[in-house]
This record gives structure tokens, C-alpha cells and sequence, in this order.
């Protein structure tokens, strides 16, 4: 017989669902499936190879999906000790599955091996107990949660990547089967509307799976925040059968006061099992939340937290009771009055001896959010900690359940870091911190800003430059553009329309909105959406005047964006084209009372809002003001335009403004940011006047020193002979400042701990706290003396392949003689350079550690360049440069200058042109001179420039020679030498 393309993938099918302990001789295996169903079938390598070749939809997601599977297992029995995610694990894949090379080869270029590193650990040493077959022996939510994910089309990279990722997780919380009560606490790093809830759905199945039976999710301020997180539980772990109880969902009768049976269009959709799982020896989940109401007390007092014991003469923890006991699991708002309900009834059960059994997991969702005690220690009382009321109750939650695990989730890590420590009580992550990778198909701060372009500012387009496409900056002397980002979110919308009339999915754009953020201030709000109203009634679209003014940002706008970054997507020919989808754009946006809703308050009535549940409302096209609460947990769907010009002082707000980051499958090209440029007020220092600060630039700095967080976490959170580099508590001298004129979340404590040497072989570094004085800028460039005199006359051509070629001169410099300059600069932050400079010092007292340097200062050939001669050397050219971040430079690279002093340096893969290739040297760094000015320079009628003015900044490369496998990338002191046990010390006590 024919075996067609559709009985292929069956017996695909269900021969990979037999192997869900190993993989085995995949033909052997389809063969005894066909043998039952398809005697007659004929199956082949080639037939394989064939439908492979014919990019069989279906079948390239099977297997693309298995073997991701199998390439992402953490240390199996049967993998040999092959490394996750890597070829020599594939090939092992292979051999199991006995496939031949052909096979192979079809199959690496259909699925090839992912490779990108995934979340980022920083931990303390740990005793492992969640091994891959503890995770197995009982593995029941997490397995159906996998496949929730990978029905919702997440690619399988991403369900990889969150399998791994909850895996760390859930193995560095206590051992829910020990004897002894222990409690770990941690601390995971998302991105801003990133997806922060599919992981911590993840680390919930994994832990009820390994025997946590009380969840406690601390979810949002607001009801609704809490309701939003409820429902996803519900839908994506809990599942219908444990929402029912038992209930027959054919007997109406039944389902009365049941969450979602008959008033939720997704209901079918909810996870199912089949049967409720304690028929089949796993264990139920309870829920002590439901949809719409929070916490409320144990419904059935004492006895909703009695578990049943097969084995009365042990205790709950014990292995023969625990897996047979249902799980409860209850969300909560950060609220005082709930979280003192339950503390208060806690403290009830805690009489009768049952908590001290229960493993529990508290994961609190935006947990820089009300979480973390903002009091001042310095008002505190004989010295004990006196905290904010809801710090106050979860450090409760904590002492009465003494087998709780606390992990935190949030976008903006600083505050939790800077969290004391030494306070048992608190909720520093003593025990591991967890940056998350971010995910594929996100916009994030790399999409909306132009963060290292090689790009020259004049040659970008919509095409090469994130601004140029979906930034448009809001200036005070050029209107407000308020009507034109409406009209942006009308056009937006109908091509969304038109996109779901040409094969697009129409569930991709269901909801379409526009977020307006001004202010913080009710009256305002509501001021503003008058004026937004009224704007938008008036606007006539499809009145000639209107249609006009359409058509025209179309052209200008949309089009050209669309031409360029549409990627495949279809996207109209013309304006004509997309005119029929712009009066039912409208209909939809105008539906139901108002096209503009006010999201604030300071009551929950006033979030009880049908268009603000995301959820239950089938299409949601609305305009939203509104403040605060817009930019903690609430997550805007289908969000597209962002009008954004709200001023803040505290750079946390700043990063959680960032609502228009987030996943925009189908209608990236038309997502736009109106942000406000040169209005937010820095204020005055002693050396420098008051000024005005461009917010956009001002965000991306807040964005660079968190993806600088991050860089350092990953550099070090690789081990050094097995033990870790830096634990938790070393964290706080690695976060990046701030803005200084933006507020820190940090407290007024400072850890008893000082970063001294940070070891950077082959990485680019670029220091940034370069002095303001001008006293201090000409000492510096005197400083510079030696190296300008090792510089050729003659600017010789540098070049990397893929890199764009420039000019520059350069010289050779001994180590020793670098040193002595590098040892004499001045700065406006010396704490920032000084733990590299111990390194480079360092280096120098190695035996053949590094020999010398070959020193590049770039020439630009520009007809606007700016040139001028240093202390009678050169000309050099002037780069011109400005401190976004106070008295920190937020940034002087090129990334070809990059790419040429890594090569240079050893450090880089690349082939750069002769004249670098000849300069390379084993023990040989790589630095770069950037002579810049602040302002427009005075050039003397000779070419000089007066040093006063001259920011002599550098970067340099130091040679793979420096690196050492025996020695950790970053080394402490105490600070206090005589209190080196102490976590943290009083920042005013040093100066005493």
C-alpha cells in the first residue's frame, strides 16, 4: 500500500511517544506500531529524508520538538555525561535512534542544535537533590504544562529554555522529603512584560510534582493584577478537572458558584488530565483563591490544611505520606488586610503543630513591589528592624511556615539585591539569583534604541535603525503629536484588520491597544481623557480633511516601515488598499461607552472594569490612560502605540515603564513609542548647572546598566573548581549607578564587602567616570604624554571582516610603561576603575603575563570631523560625546573599533586585514584612544585644543594570556576588617 504523508505522521507520532525515557531505534519502534495499525506500510529512511526535504509542517514540528527535548535534558541516564545543548549530546540522539548520516544531516539542517545560553545562576554552594530522576518519579503537572506551552505555538527553544530554567530553580529550593526544616530563598530576573508568569507557572508544577503542597502566589496590589494571575493557574496548571472538585460538568445542578463553567469563552481551552488526577496516584490541587475572590479565610478552617496521612506515625514530609497528599494553592494580592487574614489564621493552625510539615513555596510576583522594607534603619529602635506592613507579613509567612521557600520574581532587580542580608527574616535571595535569557520574539530596549550601532547617524534609515522605526520623539516646541499617535493606533489597527483578512490568524489581534502615560495624578487622568475624547471624536477620519492626514502618515510613516520590516507579513499595497479596514478599525475602538478608559484609583470598584479584562473580554480595542498602576504587573494585551511622557525620579518606575516591551508576533513593524525627548529636569551639582535631560536617552541608560547587570552576572556565574565565583550577597558592588539624579531603590546601607580586582581577559572595557573639573581633564591629558608619542605620523588602515574599515595611528607600549600612566588619572568615581586596575597591575607581577600594547587612536575622514593637535601632538580627531548619566559617559565605542582591538587582543574569532594580523602577539592588549569634547571646542589658530576642555577616554582589550583557569574573575575584602563576618554596615559608621 501507499503510506501517505498523514499515516507517516501518525506513526511519527506515536513512536516518539514511547520513548519517553530514551531514545531507541526509531524504525525498529514505528515498525512493531505499524505492524499493528499499517501491516502493509512501507517506511524508509528515504521517505523520511524525503518529507523532511518537502518541509512537512507537521512532521518538522515533531521532531523539532523531540529532539529540542532531548538535546535540552539535564544529565539522563543515557545521555554518557554529553553536555546539554550540544553535538556531541545530538550525535549521541543519533546513534540511539540508529540513523545514518544522510538522516543526520536532514535532520541538523530542519532542527539544528541550539546553542545560546540560557538563564544566568548566580548561587551558593547547594546539596543537590532534584536529580532527573527524582523529577521523573513523579512528574505529572509539569509534563501537561509542557504541552500547554507547546499547544500555544512557543517555539520549542522557549519551552526548552523555561524547562531548564524552572529546573534551577526549583533544584536550589530544600529538599521537600528532608527531615531537617530549611529554608532557601531566591530571586529571579525577567524582562519587563517578558513572560515572568510562564515561569514561575513552570517552577510551580515542578515543585507540587517534587512534593510542595501550599503555594502561596503573591499576585499584583490590585484585584484585578491578582484575578489575571489566578486565571492563568487555573487555565494552565490547575486544570478543569480541580477546578470542578469532583463536580459533573453534564449536571448543571453541579456547577453552581463554579469559577468559569458557562461564563468563560476559553473554558474549553482550560487544561483537562482526563480524570482527576488522584484516581491515578497524583495528587489534586485545591484552591483556597478563586477567579474572583481573594483570600478570605480557610473556608473550612483548621481542616483546609489537614492533609490525609496514609502513614499516621510519620509526618507530612515524609516520602509515603507526601505524594499521596493534595495540593493547595492560593493567590493573594499584596494587600495588608488579606495577608493579616492570613498570618492571623496561620497563627491558628500553627497551634495545633500541623505547619511545621508543610513544604511550602511563596513566589511573589513583582517582588521590588511592596515587598521590600523601605524604612530608615536609622529610626529603628535598639537597633531591630521595624518594617513596612507588607515586608512585615511575609517575613511572618515565613517564620510560621518554617519548611517555606520564597522565590521573587521582578523585572528590576536593585531593590531585592540591596535587601540586608544578615536579616534572616527578610527576604534577601541569600541562597541564588536567576537571570533569565531573553526570550526569542521579544521587544525589548535593543528594539526601540540604536544601542552600538556601526551605523553612522547620517546613513540610518527605517530599515538599519530601531529609533528611525518605531520611535517618535514628543518635544516641547513642535506640539504635542497627540493627534497623530491616535491616528498612528487607527492605521495600526486596520492594518491588523487587513492582515487577519489575508491569512494571519485573527486570535493574533484580538486585542489592539494604546497606553497614554502623562502623570501619576487622578484629575489629570481624567482632564486628559476628556481631551483624548474629544480629540477623537473630532478627528474625522474618513472625512476628506481626515482621510488626508491618514493617508499621509501612511506614506510616511507606516509604509516605509512596513516595506522594510514587515518580514513576510502581508501588508497593503497602498493606502486605497487599506481604506475599507479603517471605519471597522474604528467600529471596534468605538465600542461600548468610550474609546478611552482611565485606568487609577485607589479602590478596587474602580478596576471592575469589562474592557480591562483581558481575559474574559473578547476583543479589547481602547485607549488607556492612566498612571501608576499601568506600569506594575498589569499586562497591556495587544499593546501597539505608547504615548509616554510622564517625568519620574526613581529609576525602578523608569525601567517598569517600559509597558510597550513585550512579544508582537504579527505586528512588530507597527508598534510605536511617543516618547517625550529634552523634558525631564536634572538638578543642579556643585560643578555643574541645572539641566534638562532627554527622557528617551535617560531610559536607555537606566536599560544599559541593567543589561550590564546582567553581562556581569553571566561572567560570573561560571565555577571555579566547582565552587562558585561570587555568592548572592556579592552581588551589590556589581550593580551599575544609576542615573545619579535619579533616586536609587537601594536603602542607606552599603554591604560589608568592596569589589577590588575585576579580572576581564579578552573583554572590551570601557571605563566611564572620567573627571568634570578642568583642572582634573588637563591633568589627565598630560597624563596621556607618553602614549601620544608612540603614535605614528601616518594613520594606517584597520579593518575585521563584516566590520567597517577606518583609519587610525598606531604604536606599540610596553605594560609597565601604560601602567605608570593608567596609575595616575583622576576620576570622578575612582572606585569604578580601581578593581580594574588592581587586575592589570596584577597582571603586570605574572611571569609573561602581558608583554605590551598596541595602542589605536581612530581617525575620521568625515568632511564634518573635528581635528585638533594635544599637547602639540597629532592632529587627532575629536569625538564628540555627552555624560547621559550625570558624570558618567553612558557610552564612547564603535563597535568596528570593537571588533579590531578584539582581534588584536586574541580575543575574537574574526580575520582582520594585514596590518592587524602582523600586530597580533600572545601577550599583547589591545587600546583604544578617544579624545572627546562636551561641547563645541575652541581650536587655537595653530589646531591645538586647550587640554581644559579634553576628556581623554579610553578602552582596552587585555590579552587571553591574563586568563587563568585556577583564578576567580572577581575578588572582596571587608570592608571593616574587623567585622568580616558581618553582612552589611552602616555607610555613615565608616566616616565616624
Amino acid at each position: 500500500m501507499t503510506t501517505t504523508p498523514a499515516i507517516l505522521l501518525e506513526l511519527h507520532s506515536e513512536a516518539l511517544e514511547s520513548m519517553t525515557r530514551r531514545p531507541r531505534p526509531f524504525f525498529d519502534a514505528v515498525t512493531d506500531i505499524a505492524a499493528e495499525d499499517y501491516p502493509d506500510a512501507e517506511l524508509s529512511p528515504e521517505d523520511f529524508r524525503s518529507l523532511l526535504a518537502s518541509g512537512a509542517p507537521a512532521l518538522v514540528d515533531l521532531w523539532t520538538r523531540k529532539l529540542t527535548a532531548w538535546d535540552f535534558a539535564e544529565a539522563p541516564r543515557w545521555s554518557q555525561d554529553t553536555p546539554a545543548r550540544s553535538d556531541e549530546r545530538r550525535q549521541l540522539v543519533y546513534e540511539r535512534l540508529d540513523f545514518d548520516e544522510d538522516l543526520r544531516k536532514a535532520l541538523d539542517a530542519t532542527a539544528p542544535v541550539h546553542k545560546e545560553p540560557g538563564a544566568t545562576v548566580i548561587t551558593r554552594e547547594f546539596t543537590p537533590w532534584y536529580t532527573p530522576e527524582r523529577a521523573a518519579r513523579h512528574a505529572f503537572y509539569w509534563p501537561k504544562y509542557r504541552e500547554v506551552l507547546e499547544r500555544k505555538g512557543l517555539p520549542a527553544t522557549a519551552v526548552g529554555h523555561l524547562d531548564e530554567a524552572a529546573h534551577s530553580v526549583v533544584e536550589r529550593l530544600a529538599d521537600p522529603e528532608q527531615a531537617e526544616c530549611r529554608q532557601a530563598k531566591g530571586l529571579v530576573v525577567g524582562y519587563v512584560q517578558s513572560g515572568k508568569t510562564a515561569n514561575f507557572t513552570g517552577v510551580t508544577a515542578k515543585a507540587i510534582d517534587a512534593g510542595y503542597r501550599l503555594v502561596i502566589v503573591l499576585g499584583g496590589t490590585l484585584n484585578l493584577l491578582r484575578a489575571q494571575t489566578q486565571r492563568r493557574l487555573d487555565k494552565e496548571l490547575v486544570g478543569q478537572e480541580n477546578i470542578l472538585g469532583g463536580a459533573d460538568p453534564t449536571d448543571p445542578d453541579t456547577l453552581v458558584g463554579i469559577d468559569y463553567v458557562g461564563d468563560d469563552d476559553e473554558w474549553d481551552d482550560f487544561v483537562s488530565f482526563g480524570f482527576r488526577p488522584s484516581q491515578h496516584g497524583h495528587p489534586d490541587i485545591d484552591r483556597l483563591t478563586t477567579r474572583d475572590k481573594d483570600y478570605a479565610g480557610l473556608q473550612q478552617g483548621i481542616r483546609a490544611l489537614e492533609f490525609e496521612k496514609r502513614n499516621r506515625q510519620q509526618p507530612l514530609h515524609h516520602p509515603e505520606n507526601l505524594h499521596h497528599a493534595a495540593a493547595r494553592i492560593m493567590v493573594v494580592k499584596k494587600n495588608k488586610a488579606v495577608l493579616t487574614k492570613l498570618v492571623k489564621n496561620l497563627k491558628q493552625i500553627q497551634a495545633q503543630g500541623l505547619l511545621s510539615e508543610i513544604p511550602a513555596l511563596i513566589i511573589d510576583d513583582e517582588s521590588d513591589q511592596a515587598s521590600v522594607n523601605t524604612t530608615d534603619p536609622k529610626k529603628w529602635e535598639g537597633g531591630a528592624p521595624e518594617r513596612t506592613a507588607i515586608n512585615g507579613l511575609i517575613s511572618q509567612l515565613l517564620t510560621l511556615l518554617p519548611r517555606a521557600q520564597y522565590v521573587g520574581y521582578t523585572a528590576t532587580p536593585f531593590a531585592n539585591v540591596f535587601v540586608d542580608p544578615a536579616d534572616s527574616e527578610d527576604i534577601f535571595p541569600n541562597d541564588f539569583l536567576i537571570s533569565l535569557r531573553r526570550p526569542d520574539g521579544y521587544m525589548g530596549v535593543q528594539d526601540f534604541h540604536d544601542l552600538d550601532s556601526s551605523v553612522p547617524p547620517e546613513d540610518r534609515t527605517v530599515a538599519n535603525s530601531q529609533e528611525l522605526a518605531h520611535v517618535r520623539g514628543v518635544y516641547e516646541d513642535t506640539g504635542d503629536r497627540l493627534q497623530e499617535a491616535l491616528d498612528a493606533f487607527l492605521i495600526a489597527g486596520a492594518i491588523k484588520l487587513y492582515r487577519a483578512a489575508h491569512g494571519i490568524p485573527e486570535k493574533r489581534f484580538r486585542h489592539h491597544t494604546m497606553l497614554v502615560h502623562e502623570s501619576v495624578r487622578m484629575a489629570e487622568h481624567a482632564e486628559l481623557a476628556l481631551r483624548i475624547n474629544t480629540m477623537w471624536h473630532n478627528s474625522a477620519p474618513l472625512g476628506p480633511v481626515g482621510q488626508a492626514r491618514l493617508r499621509k502618515l501612511y506614506d510616511t510613516d507606516f509604509a516605509q516601515v512596513s516595506d522594510a520590516r514587515a518580514d513576510g507579513v502581508p501588508t497593503p499595497a497602498s493606502f486605497d488598499e487599506l481604506r475599507p479596514h479603517i471605519s471597522r478599525a474604528r467600529q471596534l475602538i468605538n465600542k461600548g461607552e468610550s474609546p478611552v478608559i482611565v485606568v487609577n484609583g485607589d479602590k478596587e470598584s474602580d478596576y471592575a472594569k469589562t474592557d480591562l479584562d483581558f481575559d474574559r473580554t473578547p476583543h479589547v480595542w481602547k485607549i488607556l490612560v492612566g498612571g501608576t498602576k499601568l506600569s506594575r504587573g498589569f499586562t497591556v494585551e495587544g499593546l501597539t502605540v505608547t504615548y509616554y511622557r510622564r517625568k519620574t525620579q526613581q529609576a525602578d518606575t523608569l525601567m517598569q515603564m517600559g509597558r510597550w516591551f513585550g512579544f508582537r508576533e504579527g505586528y512588530r513593524d507597527l508598534v510605536r513609542l511617543y516618547i517625550g525627548r529634552e523634558e525631564t529636569t536634572r538638578p543642579a551639582t556643585a560643578t555643574r548647572p541645572a539641566a534638562t535631560v532627554d527622557l528617551y536617552e535617560a531610559f536607555e541608560a537606566i536599560c544599559r546598566d541593567e543589561e550590564d547587570f546582567r553581562t556581569e552576572l553571566s561572567r560570573y556565574a561560571t565555577l571555579v573548581d566547582g565552587h562558585p565565583q561570587v555568592t548572592p550577597s556579592q552581588i551589590p558592588p556589581l550593580v551599575s549607578q544609576h542615573l545619579p539624579w535619579i533616586k536609587p531603590s537601594a536603602r542607606n546601607k552599603m554591604f560589608n564587602a568592596e569589589l577590588v580586582e575585576v579580572r576581564t581577559p579578552g573583554v572590551w572595557e570601557e571605563p566611564v567616570a572620567y573627571p568634570e573639573e578642568p583642572e582634573a581633564l588637563q591633568h589627565n591629558v598630560e597624563c596621556w604624554a607618553p602614549v601620544l608619542d608612540v603614535l605614528a605620523d601616518t594613520p594606517v588602515p584597520l579593518s575585521v571582516e563584516d566590520g567597517r574599515p577606518f583609519i587610525a595611528r598606531v604604536g606599540t607600549m610596553p605594560h609597565a610603561d601604560l601602567l605608570s600612566v593608567l596609575c595616575e588619572l583622576r576620576w570622578s568615581a575612582p572606585e569604578r576603575f580601581s578593581p580594574h586596575l588592581e587586575f592589570l597591575l596584577e597582571a603586570g607581577r605574572e611571569s609573561a603575563s602581558i608583554d605590551d600594547w598596541f595602542v589605536i587612536a581612530p581617525m575620521q575622514t568625515s568632511v564634518r570631523r573635528r581635528e585638533a593637535r594635544i599637547l602639540g601632538r597629532g592632529p587627532f580627531t575629536l569625538a564628540h560625546r555627552t555624560r547621559r548619566r550625570g558624570p558618567l559617559f553612558g557610552g564612547i565605542r564603535e563597535p568596528h573599533h570593537v571588533a579590531a582591538a578584539m582581534r588584536l587582543a586574541g580575543a575574537a574569532n574574526l580575520t582582520g586585514n594585514a596590518i592587524i594580523e602582523e600586530n597580533i602577539r600572545p601577550r599583547r592588549g589591545a587600546l583604544v584612544l578617544y579624545p572627546v569634547v562636551e561641547s563645541e571646542p575652541r581650536i587655537t589658530p595653530d589646531g591645538a585644543i586647550d587640554p581644559r576642555q579634553l576628556v581623554m577616554a579610553f578602552a582596552f582589550v587585555a590579552p587571553m594570556s591574563t586568563a587563568r583557569g585556577d583564578r576567580r574573575l572577581v575578588r572582596f575584602r571587608a570592608i571593616d576588617s574587623g567585622r568580616c563576618d558581618a553582612a552589611i554596615i552602616d555607610r555613615d559608621e565608616l566616616q565616624m
